[in-house]
């Protein structure tokens, strides 16, 4: 799947990303985070790169690499 556009949803809390064939998916911010262990830090550099840069947080998601992410964030604060 190619994606096209990917803007973050404040009334759903979700990403919802078009895609190049022009379908429409939607990500449950609060689903795809539900699984993840987070400190205080991390949980806001989360909700950062939803709002700011929701195409790469979606890429995330779906490449199931948020852990990684959540797990390096943390250990640039130790």
């Amino acid at each position: 799947m190619r994606l096209v556009y990917a803007r973050y949803n404040q009334y759903c809390n979700s990403i919802d990303v078009t895609t190049f064939d022009n379908i429409l998916l939607r990500i449950d911010c609060n689903k795809a985070e539900e699984g993840i262990q987070t400190t205080g830090c991390s949980q806001c550099s989360l909700n950062a790169l939803a709002i700011d840069e929701p195409l790469k947080s979606s890429k995330l998601v779906l490449d199931v690499e948020r852990q990684m992410c959540v797990d390096a964030e943390d250990s640039l604060d130790l």
